[in-house]
């Protein structure tokens, strides 16, 4: 069964002095979440704002991805819960890909 949806995201950079914060918001219509990010640079480093930035939104990026991940296994044991009662190990539901090091 097609299944299409549009979830938007919006980014947001807010530098300070030598900080750069991050938000990202997600909407998927229905939930929405916030992620959120910092990074601090070194007064003795080269002011390059670009890099506070990525560093920034990666940080925030991934804080939505690990919510994200949360709420999946959330759903998956409201709609699968283990029969022991135990919360399901990360062996269950969809599969992870693999990480490198």
């Amino acid at each position: 069964m097609p299944h299409t949806v549009e979830w938007t995201v919006r980014l947001f950079l807010f530098e300070e002095d030598d900080d750069t914060k991050a938000r990202v918001v997600l909407n998927t219509g229905t939930t929405e979440l916030t992620g959120h990010g910092a990074a601090h640079r070194n007064p003795a480093d080269p002011d390059v704002p670009e890099i506070g930035d990525e560093l920034a939104a990666g940080r925030a990026l991934h804080d939505l991805g690990r919510q994200l991940v949360e709420v999946a296994g959330r759903d998956i044991e409201a709609i699968n819960p283990p029969a022991n009662g135990r919360t399901a190990g990360p062996g269950t539901g969809w599969p992870m890909p693999e990480q490198t090091p």
